[in-house]
C-alpha cells in the first residue's frame, strides 16, 4: 500500500463518499466552490485532519480571497529563518556577541545528584549532553512513534466514520495488534472510500520493528 504523508492532508466526507482531499486550503476552496456551507452547518459533511485523524471545522465565510488569507501559508513564512541578534547587528552586519541563539527553550529539569554529577563530566556540559541523548532516543524510537501515531489517527477516523459498522471492533483490535490481514478482513465490507482512507491512515501501524 502506498505510504502517505498525512501531516498536511485533510479529508471531507459527505455520508460514505470522500468529496475533498488535499491541503487545508485546497479542501476549503473546493467546498466553497461547491456551495457546501449549508451542509457543513447541518453536520452533513465531516472534516478530518490527517495528522491525527481528529474532526475539525472549516470556516468558509467570505470570498475565495478571505479563505486564502484564513488557511493559506505565505511562502515567506514557510522558509523564514529565525533572526539572531539585535536590529543594530542586522543593520551593521556585525555578528552578535556571546553565545549564538539556536532556538533553545529553557525549562526546569529535575535530576538526582548522581545524574548531575555524570552530566558535568560529559563533553559540552549538561545541556549539550541532554540534547544528544534526546536526539539519540528520538532516532531510536522513530518506528514505534510512527506506529503509535498511525494507530491513533486511524482509530479516531474509524470511530467517527465506521463506529457502527460491521467489523469495527475487530478492526480496532487488529489495528492495535499490528495485524494487517485481520484489519483488512474486518474492514472489507465498509464503504469503499471509508475503507480506503482507514487503511491508508493505518499503514504505519503495520511496519515491522
Amino acid at each position: 500500500m502506498e505510504k502517505i504523508d498525512w501531516q498536511n492532508r485533510f479529508l471531507a466526507f459527505k455520508g460514505d463518499k470522500l468529496i475533498a482531499d488535499g491541503k487545508q486550503l485546497e479542501v476549503a476552496l473546493k467546498l466553497k466552490a461547491e456551495g457546501a456551507e449549508p451542509a457543513l452547518r447541518r453536520g452533513e459533511i465531516l472534516l478530518f485532519a490527517g495528522a491525527d485523524g481528529r474532526q475539525i471545522d472549516l470556516h468558509l465565510s467570505g470570498n475565495e480571497l478571505d479563505i486564502e488569507r484564513r488557511y493559506g501559508v505565505p511562502p515567506q513564512l514557510e522558509s523564514a529563518a529565525p533572526i539572531v541578534g539585535s536590529a543594530e547587528d542586522a543593520s551593521t552586519g556585525k555578528k552578535p556577541r556571546g553565545r549564538p541563539k539556536l532556538g533553545v527553550i529553557g525549562r526546569e529539569v529535575t535530576l538526582l545528584p548522581r545524574h548531575w554529577a555524570w552530566l558535568d563530566t560529559q563533553r559540552g556540559g549538561a545541556s549539550a549532553t541532554l540534547r544528544r541523548l534526546v536526539d539519540a532516543e528520538r532516532k531510536a524510537s522513530v518506528d514505534s512513534d510512527s506506529r503509535r501515531a498511525s494507530q491513533d489517527r486511524a482509530n479516531r477516523f474509524m470511530s467517527a466514520m465506521a463506529g457502527d459498522r460491521e467489523g469495527f471492533e475487530e478492526a480496532t483490535r487488529a489495528l492495535y495488534a499490528s495485524n494487517r490481514e485481520g484489519f483488512e478482513a474486518a474492514s472489507a465490507t465498509w464503504a469503499r472510500d471509508i475503507r480506503r482512507m482507514a487503511q491508508s491512515m493505518a499503514a504505519d501501524a503495520f511496519i515491522e520493528s
